[in-house]
């Protein structure tokens, strides 16, 4: 299945684009996509780590599923004072 994720911040640096369309199997999940990501941008694996991932506009766990047309967003951490 094809997705498009939205990227932020220091992940959209890394990536050089503010979204990446990706092909994952049929079923992957969220953890599935964090893998996936941190195989194609190496330097983010541990940004990837810490960042949080929204499906549909909704924050998700690890084992949410993805499905074909799911907006899909990484939102690294923020800091500031």
């Amino acid at each position: 299945m094809k997705l498009t994720v939205l990227l932020f911040a220091k992940l959209r640096d890394a990536a050089g684009s503010e979204a990446v369309t990706l092909e994952l199997p049929t079923g992957a999940t969220v953890a599935d996509l964090r893998r996936h990501l941190a195989g194609t941008f190496p330097e983010a694996t541990g940004l990837l780590e810490r960042s949080a991932v929204a499906v549909n506009h909704d924050f998700a766990d690890a084992d949410r599923p993805l499905a074909a047309g799911d907006e899909v967003a990484v939102i690294p951490p923020v800091s500031g004072g």
